[in-house]
């Protein structure tokens, strides 16, 4: 099993960094919106840059003038399980075990695009059609 974390990052929007450990490194994705528990809800995901597997566990303060400036906080974190797929495939079927996220979720890369794949829940015990997002953190 690999780990994987979501942090609520505070910069100029609001925004959730999804991160999968592969190879060595944290894998990373901005969810506008955050993930969500409902099967109902497609979630945008922005492929940006790796991050070094101790970022994992950073909560703080980023500098402003500094990429990304501004408050982060894990809003989630367990382990997961890859079970079909890769991201050079485009398609990738996870297993989160987490304190918020758990169950079967798959990732998608939309056709036609590089960074841009979908986050979404599959529908399993966990599945909440009426999950609400709330943040761990006061806004900015």
């Amino acid at each position: 099993m690999s780990i994987f974390v979501v942090h609520e990052h505070h910069a100029r929007q609001l925004h959730f960094d999804f991160r999968l450990e592969m190879d060595g490194v944290l894998k990373s994705w901005a969810v506008p919106k955050g993930p969500s528990l409902s099967p109902a809800d497609k979630r945008l995901a922005i492929m940006v840059e790796d991050h070094q597997l101790d970022y994992g566990s950073f909560e703080g303060t980023i500098p402003e003038g500094d990429y990304g400036a501004g408050s982060v906080a894990i809003w989630d974190r367990g382990t997961y399980e890859l079970l079909n797929g890769a991201i050079a495939a485009g398609k990738m079927e996870l297993q989160l075990n987490g304190n918020k996220l758990r169950g079967a979720f798959v990732m998608t890369r939309m056709k036609g695009k590089d960074k841009e794949w979908l986050l979404i829940k599959k529908k399993d015990a966990y599945a909440d059609p009426l999950f609400r997002l709330e943040t761990v953190l006061k806004a900015r």
